[in-house]
């Protein structure tokens, strides 16, 4: 997948615009290739759907156990914090997406 954005688009959803390396974290979650082009089907959306859930579980999980332990955040150049952009917070569009287009027994593309 080359460097830039990749569009994911649905006929039933307004399009969801990532960066290529956040893009192609979630197709490898959801058990995709990440080619510059694909396809989602409607038959391969339960399935998606479920693993999508299940990472962002994990994630959420994961940063639960992050902040029981009270652990530093990330310091950026300047000294101050740099907060973190959870897997949680980028995929859940493309989760409502994917059960929108499953709703709707439409496809999800991209870079098409």
């Amino acid at each position: 997948m080359k460097k830039g954005l990749v569009v994911f688009k649905s006929q039933a959803t307004a399009d969801v615009i990532y960066f290529a390396d956040v893009a192609q974290r979630l197709l490898e979650i959801v058990g995709k290739e990440a080619n510059a082009a694909g396809i989602l089907t409607v038959a391969e959306l339960p399935a998606a759907i479920a693993r999508l859930e299940a990472a962002i579980a994990a994630d959420r999980d994961a940063h639960r156990r992050l902040h029981a332990l009270d652990a530093p955040a990330d310091e950026a150049a300047d000294g101050g914090e740099q907060p973190r952009v959870s897997l949680t917070q980028r995929a859940l569009p493309f989760l409502a997406m994917l059960k929108e287009a499953l709703a709707n027994e439409k496809p999800v593309v991209w870079g098409v």
